[in-house]
């Protein structure tokens, strides 16, 4: 994966804010003396003494979006939280869980640069006025919980985490948990919940995390890679992030794309975010000697599928949700002309019927039943009227039906599968 980060393009400090330093250094950067050596905590010696309210005006002036894949404003979710001495207690979470199919980039910032996911959550800390943080870590990420948790020691023995942070009255503990792998707790609440030592099913909202969040008190919850631009729009400004998107897209900032399947190089792209799927596919060098791209999905496992003809739009999250689907995590998957769809889809049945919680019935009982006849249909021992309870079943599960959005997340790619490639469900049926 390392090898294939950024490949075939120019890489600086001043349009890949995300990935620089590991250019800088030849390789990841893994010491706190060459983290610093190329800015490191510079964002949280010119933060220290200054209005928490200001810097979370910098971040929501700079239209920085969530890139776990909702696409929330970081800097409108910051400002719902309370603020003021007599606000409490407050707590800031970060989401590497990452347990989207074919989604890697989290995974290669925690890794290859722990120092500066470690910063950023200081510096988000002191935006929000939390005294305790923790790194909501996938417990398959092994390397990536050894290289934080040495990371917070080395920063912590610095003045950087602990009390009285460089000097200041600021204090904030950092703290790695480790999950036990489930892809619900991708969801926020499901997410505290485990945390807490609760089994990990989605919450009631409101109340929001923001007003009760973790152990009752307000809780702010970010993603890896939204945490990470952080530091570098303290020091650049607001309207520098804004236009790294080139003019491509009216979302601000960079954002890692990649893309995984049979192309020739698959791997991690820092990208100005609205690139096309196009470029992001000829960075990977094209699909591999003798197969066609038949259809994608942009972002994961509960994306709606794509096909050709979308892979000159925009890779933002407006512009492929008019589309019909969702950007998610930016993480492109592609089905070459050798693959069979309807098994294709099975795969990603049986891992999201697996990965329910099993909280409400809808998802519980209803994504087992819709896998049954994916699977029955991928085998050729389908039955008439199949398809049409099928297309049933992605209304009776959609948004607003179960409790979460697992359920209408596993309903996309089905909804868009039967939609572009109906006759493929058709040969599935058994003749009579």
């Amino acid at each position: 994966m390392s090898s294939q980060i950024n490949v075939g393009i120019k890489v600086d400090r001043e349009t890949h804010p995300l990935t620089w330093r590991r250019h800088a250094a030849g390789g990841p950067v893994h010491t706190l003396s060459v983290y610093e050596s190329l800015e490191g905590f510079a964002a949280l010696r010119k933060i220290m003494g200054t209005d928490p309210l200001e810097l979370q005006k910098t971040v929501k002036d700079a239209g920085l979006r969530g890139r776990g894949g909702a696409g929330f404003p970081t800097g409108v979710k910051w400002s719902l939280i309370p603020m003021g001495a007599d606000a409490g207690r407050k707590y800031l979470i970060c989401n590497a869980d990452e347990m989207e199919p074919g989604t890697f980039k989290d995974r290669m910032l925690m890794e290859e640069l722990p120092f500066q996911l470690v910063e950023s959550m200081v510096v988000s800390a002191y935006a929000i006025g939390a005294q305790v943080g923790y790194i909501f870590l996938r417990g398959e990420y092994i390397e990536a919980a050894a290289r934080l948790k040495a990371a917070i020691a080395e920063a912590k023995a610095a003045g950087y985490l602990g009390d009285n942070i460089l000097g200041t009255d600021f204090s904030f503990q950092l703290h790695v948990h480790e999950g036990a792998g489930r892809y619900i707790c991708g969801e926020e609440t499901a997410l505290i919940n485990c945390l807490e030592g609760r089994r990990a099913n989605p919450r009631t909202k409101p109340p929001f995390p923001q007003q009760a969040g973790a152990w009752g008190r307000p809780t702010i919850v970010n993603n890896v890679e939204t945490l990470c631009n952080v530091p570098d729009i303290v020091l650049k400004g607001a309207v520098w992030f804004k236009g790294l998107s080139q003019g491509r897209s009216s979302d601000a900032g960079t954002k890692l794309y990649g893309i995984a399947g049979r192309v020739k190089h698959p791997g991690l792209w820092e990208l100005p975010i609205g690139t096309t799927s196009r470029e992001i596919l000829e960075l990977a060098g094209g699909m591999q000697e003798g197969l066609e791209l038949v259809t994608w999905l942009p972002g994961g496992a509960s994306t709606d599928f794509l096909m050709p003809e979308h892979l000159d739009l925009a890779m933002d999250y407006d512009t492929i949700g008019k589309a019909g689907s969702r950007m998610g995590t930016g993480l492109i998957m592609v089905v070459d002309s050798e693959q069979d769809i309807m098994k294709v889809l099975r795969n990603l049945m049986v891992f999201m019927a697996r990965e329910s919680c099993g909280w409400c019935t809808p998802c519980r009982d209803g994504l087992p039943w819709t896998l049954k006849v994916v699977d029955a249909l991928s085998r050729g021992e389908g039955a008439v009227g199949d398809i049409e309870w099928l297309q049933d079943m992605t209304r009776w599960l959609g948004p607003g039906r179960p409790f979460c959005a697992h359920a209408p997340g596993a309903m996309e790619p089905l909804q868009s599968a039967i939609k572009f490639f109906r006759s493929e469900f058709e040969k599935g049926i058994k003749a009579v």
